[in-house]
């Protein structure tokens, strides 16, 4: 299964680290990353895959909760298919 990872927050150092390396943990292959500073601000927009047979969508974006709070940002992930049903025509 394709996700999407978006991560926002101020930015300090070790927030690109933090996530790739929760995301390894959990046997998440990063396919693509855009990031970006806004004013002092973090962006990064993350594609991702894993296999669905060892584990849901669910439990990657509960693992990724602590991650995200011990590197004061905010970690959003969804099925990368919301975002083609978004755009379809």
């Amino acid at each position: 299964m394709k996700i999407i990872l978006t991560v926002t927050g101020l930015d300090h150092e070790g927030i690109i680290a933090a996530v790739s390396t929760g995301l390894a943990e959990q046997h998440v292959n990063i396919l693509n990353v855009s990031q970006t500073l806004m004013e002092g601000y973090f962006t990064m927009i993350m594609q991702g895959e894993f296999g669905e047979d060892a584990q849901t969508i669910e439990e990657i974006q509960a693992a990724m909760k602590p991650v995200g709070e011990a590197a004061r940002v905010s970690v959003r992930i969804q099925s990368e298919s919301i975002f083609q049903a978004m755009h379809a025509l």
